[in-house]
């Protein structure tokens, strides 16, 4: 089985739906089914509004057609609602093929961040972008029950996992003054990180991740440590280097990093919001609590290796096979899997 997967996140940006759909079509391998994915490094780009170091896609449509149809898929999944996930959904509109799409990013709150556009105007565009879906698949119970009450339809359950070769605790001396309150992600307005750097602890402060919010923060935090992107070993080893893991969005549909840092052995310290909630639950490997500044105290008392089992419940294979079995449930492998489909 050959699955398309478009996209308008991809290298070099360094997100959460990026580190989802590499480790997916890795796991996937193992399963005998072939990922291809159409990005905007096939097409001319520009840099997104506000967000510089995200660039967006020129697609046009007859280019999108022919590269689906080089790919010879059989089964087409969207995974973003941009410019690339727009043609590609009017590609299979037009030729009335089935597709699937996922809901990985909270695009009301992440827009409202930056400009006053009414929330009610983009959850209808994203209602009516999803409709034809066959699956809308989420990333956890909570946000699926969420789209379902505002009106999404065929909405799936698809979790996530975690790489626990590379994410575990090791012997790791950053030579900081502790205790290490760690934060890893994307440095943007709608990470909220200021709730983090405004908080009274002891220790250090250390953010991981680049962003446009970037160069205002550590000017204004010149007692936090920024240490930029980190990738591999070199980011397992900070996990690993830290006693608390500090996750102060409230926007983000699941949070990879939550998982990478309790593989490591890193208790969590959150808002008690959709994400952090849906991830942890009632497990103690960590603290949710309206007050950060408590929740992070509360996380130096957590037990490292009950966060380490934890996350070993989470395998990028099973959440693969969730994947490739949800598609298959909702027919949406496309007429003549096994045969010429395309005509150029």
């Amino acid at each position: 089985m050959r699955i398309l997967v478009a996209t308008d996140a991809w290298h070099p940006q360094v997100n959460g739906v990026v580190r989802t759909l590499t480790k997916l079509a890795d796991a996937a391998k193992g399963l005998d089914v072939e990922f291809a994915f159409l990005t905007p490094q096939s097409f001319r780009t520009f840099a997104m509004p506000s967000y510089r170091d995200v660039r967006l896609a020129m697609p046009r449509p007859g280019r999108i057609a022919r590269l689906i149809e080089e790919a010879r898929p059989d089964s087409i999944h969207i995974a973003t609602e941009g410019p690339i996930g727009l043609m590609v959904r009017r590609y299979c509109r037009q030729r009335k093929l089935p597709f699937t799409t996922s809901f990985h990013t909270r695009f009301p709150e992440y827009v409202r961040a930056r400009v006053p556009v009414p929330g009610s105007l983009i959850w209808h565009a994203l209602r009516r972008f999803h409709a034809p879906s066959r699956a809308v698949m989420a990333a956890t119970p909570a946000l699926a029950g969420e789209l379902t009450d505002r009106g999404f339809d065929n909405v799936m359950l698809w979790p996530r996992g975690v790489d626990t070769s590379l994410f575990h605790p090791r012997a790791i001396d950053l030579c900081l003054p502790a205790p290490v309150f760690l934060s890893v992600g994307r440095i943007a307005v709608e990470k909220n990180l200021e709730a983090f750097l405004d908080l009274d602890l002891p220790g250090t402060k250390v953010i991981v991740g680049d962003g446009p919010a970037r160069a205002s923060l550590e000017e204004a935090y010149p007692d936090a440590i920024f240490l930029g992107e980190k990738h591999g070993e070199a980011l397992a080893d900070i996990y690993a280097a830290a006693d608390v893991f500090v996750f102060p969005s409230k926007t983000d549909t699941f949070g990879l990093v939550l998982l990478e840092a309790l593989a490591s052995g890193l208790p969590v310290a959150a808002f008690p919001v959709k994400g952090p909630r849906d991830v942890i639950g009632d497990a103690p490997v960590g603290a949710l609590d309206h007050d950060l500044g408590s929740a992070c105290f509360a996380a130096l008392d957590v037990c490292r290796q009950d966060c380490v089992v934890f996350a070993a419940n989470y395998t990028w294979e099973a959440s693969a096979r969730v994947f490739i079995d949800s598609i298959r449930a909702v027919g949406a492998v496309l007429p003549g899997a096994e045969q010429p489909r395309f005509v150029a």
